[in-house]
């Protein structure tokens, strides 16, 4: 592999920063090479990076950076959503690289969708085959909520970053009512983030316990998933949170007309997969009154590719090369 065939891809999101070489020299799927995860609590951006090529001692420079980052990209520029850091294409390029590209991760994740294969993906729910070359929804909660999608008409395709996880949470039931309706006097207003990611998680099992007359134990959401086969509280928070999680996952299929699929991503699903499995989660996703008939034929698939936010980030960077 030659510098100028290889692109730096890196995925940086709230509380993880990873970093690799692809070789895109050739079609998909490409080769994740020299991949690190840094943990440490790095002051910025900059010194994670630097840290990276320091680690996997990486030379010659990559001819292309991409970076997959955990908020919106404006301009070429962003701000992490729950970090605080500062990244831009410009800084990036005094690191020597040619062409440097941010995407917005779950943009990433919009870019790697024509890519994957059945390998990379497991259902949840029925095992069937959307709309060829339909648009797909990708969604999915970790440290926050993120919502992309590929919008298809035709033979075009266009990845598209949102901020979907910033929704305001519409209720279904009564119990969502009333944790809502608490929520909303501790939080002021809740969107779906609030409730759809490992705080809001948090969030959700502490506005239960209340309901119940419980006096809430100040649990993490890792502790309360662990905790659902002997907590009747950590089940009912994580059984409400499956559910919503369904029926956002249905409204947003609805919003971006995804006949082609939803994909779901983000931290928290791979964990708990087989309670999501079981779960109101599909049940919820296809509850859209007269709209239910085009959503039960959509499936809901979990990406199970731990790379996937590197191969879209790769594909963003090679596409960028292709049209400059």
């Amino acid at each position: 592999m030659s510098d100028a065939s290889a692109i730096l891809v890196g995925d940086v999101g709230g509380t993880h920063a990873r970093f690799a070489v692809v070789d895109a020299s050739g079609p998909p799927p490409w080769r994740i090479q020299s991949r690190l995860d840094l943990a440490e609590a790095f002051p910025t951006f900059d010194d994670a990076l630097r840290s990276y090529f320091e680690r996997a001692k990486i030379a010659p420079i990559p001819a292309v950076a991409a970076i997959a980052v955990a908020g919106p990209v404006t301009d070429g520029a962003a701000r992490f959503t729950n970090r605080g850091w500062n990244i831009s294409e410009k800084e990036l390029k005094t690191f020597g690289f040619k062409r440097a590209v941010l995407v917005n991760d779950f943009a990433a994740l919009a870019f790697a969708a024509e890519v994957l294969v059945d390998e990379d993906l497991r259902s949840i729910g029925p095992d069937i085959k959307g709309l060829e070359k339909g648009t797909i929804t990708i969604l999915g909660p970790g440290t926050g909520f993120g919502v992309s999608c590929l919008a298809r008409y035709r033979d075009l395709s266009v990845p598209m970053a949102t901020e979907g996880g910033h929704m305001g949470f519409a209720p279904s039931d009564e119990a969502e009512t009333a944790a809502l309706q608490l929520m909303h006097k501790q939080l002021g207003r809740v969107s779906v983030e609030r409730i759809l990611s490992g705080a809001g998680l948090e969030n959700l099992h502490r506005a239960l316990e209340q309901l119940a007359g419980r006096a809430p134990k100040p649990l993490s959401a890792a502790e309360i998933t662990g905790a659902v086969q002997n907590d009747a509280g950590c089940r009912a928070a994580l059984t409400m949170f499956c559910a919503i999680f369904g029926a956002v996952a249905g409204d947003l299929a609805l919003a971006h007309g995804a006949r082609g699929g939803v994909y779901i991503a983000g931290g928290i699903s791979q964990k708990i997969e087989a309670f999501l499995a079981q779960s109101a989660f599909r049940k919820r996703f296809e509850d859209k009154g007269r709209l239910s008939p085009f959503v039960a034929a959509i499936p809901t698939k979990l990406i199970i590719n731990p790379d996937v936010a590197m191969l879209g980030a790769a594909r963003a960077g090679l596409l960028a090369t292709q049209s400059s």
